[in-house]
């Protein structure tokens, strides 16, 4: 596969927050992460948290006020998703750490994946699941996407250069 930029793993997710100190809390005590150094030459409020590989970098609002509001849970919205090792095991600790989450499943060739999503205190949504139960199958070269207006489907290659180009 090409990699034109020459990437080699995702490293962190930045997130505007209304209290930097809200934020670290509830990713230190909902999800895991610990606390990292941050440079010093950075001269403006944050906190960079880390743990499964991922960095989290919050900035302070410079108008909190002016945040969005938070909107309601909606699976469909911009959202980061982490694996878990039990479903029932989280929606377990989201309830009693009152926390309001939305359930969701997915079905491919007869394997579930379950969902659940919930706001970080400055109304980002968090994706917990089981995903890992779906391969990761990667397309093969004579296939292409083909979108409408509603749905995407993968495509023969021939088939669709066939429909692009009459004979």
């Amino acid at each position: 596969m090409a990699n034109p930029l020459q990437l080699k793993s995702f490293n962190h997710i930045s997130l505007l927050c209304a209290s930097v100190e809200k934020s670290v809390d509830f990713y230190i005590n909902v999800l895991g992460f610990f606390p990292i150094k941050r440079p010093s030459s950075l001269n403006f409020n944050g906190a960079w948290l880390f743990n499964y590989g991922i960095g989290i970098h919050f900035i302070q609002s410079e108008d909190p006020e002016g945040m969005p509001k938070i909107a309601p849970i909606n699976p469909k919205d911009n959202h980061i998703s982490f694996q878990c090792e039990s479903i029932a095991a989280v929606e377990e600790r989201l309830q009693q750490m009152k926390i309001e989450y939305v359930n969701s499943r997915v079905e491919e060739s007869g394997i579930y994946v379950d969902q659940l999503f919930f706001h970080d205190p400055d109304g980002f949504m968090i994706e917990i699941c089981n995903c890992d139960n779906i391969p990761v199958v990667p397309l093969s070269e004579d296939k292409v996407w083909s979108c409408s207006r509603f749905n995407c489907n993968i495509q023969n290659r021939q088939h669709h250069i066939q429909q692009l180009i009459p004979m």
